[in-house]
């Protein structure tokens, strides 16, 4: 999943480090700079998923321009990304193609489509060859989630103004994703849903310190929409789970999102306000949710701890998450540049010695 990865960088440090003889990565997603990681290593690592791989639309950019210290692409939504040079980790979001329309202009608008054929290309053969491996297939939708793409789209200062002053249009706005959505998902599914064990969404609903809209606007503006597209989903392919990703202090909101239908939660971010305690977390919704990630700190103890803090930390997370099953290990979020080789093997030693739940 594009959010339990590794950044090409520190892939690359630690293949290095570990002395694997592994080529060079192939960029997995260029915004994040995610590594496809070689199936050597993740052989090696014991890691039992694998992701389904989609096809890019005709209309998705590859072209990167260069403009001033910043280099850029617009991809098939026109939103625009660009990163600094040459020093930038990842491309960061500058352009808001929707961010002046009234509600008239974005009914005329023309939004890519989901079941474009060449999103398919080579899915089915993909999927029977991984599946043919004995890995537990985990499958994306075509964009982010609904609500992240309606602030994407807009801009958020934008957005969250239409969410206050202009509700008609925000509903519309995140409905029309939801059908975008679903369209991609009924597709997808019926080519190879049943070989895929998990569906995921990612729509951020949390910041830091708190969630990034109030839970009674979340309740009235966004929950509906994503239980319909949850709905949606698991009446395609009924055996799925649902994994939802979102970063940040959401513990408020999870008794919403297991209203909504998601089975597992990610990325359990415990460096979040009121997410540290995942002692808390498996007792109070340990019986409702699976946990996936948590591992350790990736805000502090991975990349500036000790490898004895690593081990020590991720040893706590899985005691607090593992206990009864219901808990898959993986880093919070994707692993970043300043994540030292030597962390990251205590990371998956203590794994691997924990390993028995």
């Amino acid at each position: 999943m594009p959010f339990s990865g590794i950044v090409t960088v520190a892939y690359r440090n630690y293949t290095t480090a570990q002395e694997l003889g592994l080529p060079e990565p192939e960029i997995a997603d260029v915004k994040q700079q995610l590594a496809r990681c070689d199936e050597r290593l993740l052989t090696q690592l014991g890691v039992d998923t694998r992701p389904v791989r989609r096809g890019r639309s005709a209309k998705q950019g590859d072209a990167i321009g260069r403009e001033g210290d910043y280099e850029f692409f617009i991809d098939e939504w026109q939103l625009g990304w660009r990163r600094p040079v040459p020093d930038g980790l990842y491309f960061d979001l500058f352009k808001h193609p929707l961010q002046d329309l009234s509600l008239d202009e974005l009914k005329r608008w023309e939004f890519p489509e989901p079941q474009a054929p060449e999103r398919f290309d080579g899915m089915v053969e993909e999927v029977n060859a991984l599946a043919a491996g004995g890995h537990g297939l985990v499958m994306g939708g075509f964009c982010a989630g609904v609500w992240e793409m309606s602030l994407w789209l807009r801009g958020y200062d934008q957005f969250y103004l239409d969410m206050a002053a202009e509700p008609e249009l925000a509903d519309w706005l995140i409905g029309t994703m939801v059908d975008l959505k679903l369209a991609y998902w009924e597709k997808a599914l019926s080519l190879v849903g049943e070989q895929v064990s998990v569906c995921y969404e990612a729509d951020d609903i949390g910041a830091q310190d708190a969630l990034m809209v109030s839970p009674a606007m979340y309740r009235r503006m966004v929950k509906p929409h994503q239980q319909r597209l949850f709905a949606g989903i698991k009446s395609y392919a009924p055996h799925v789970k649902l994994v939802y990703h979102s970063d940040g202090a959401i513990f408020d909101a999870i008794p919403d999102l297991i209203e909504v239908g998601i089975d597992a939660l990610n990325p359990i971010q415990v460096s979040a306000a009121g997410m540290d305690d995942t002692a808390r977390l498996k007792r109070e919704y340990g019986r409702d949710l699976c946990f996936w990630g948590g591992a350790c700190d990736s805000q502090h103890t991975l990349p500036h701890g000790t490898p004895a803090e690593v081990r020590e930390e991720t040893k706590r997370r899985i005691g607090d998450l593992a206990p009864g099953g219901g808990y898959v290990f993986a880093g919070i979020h994707n692993v970043q540049a300043d994540v030292p080789p030597a962390n990251l093997e205590a990371l998956w030693t203590t794994f691997h010695e924990e390993a028995g739940y």
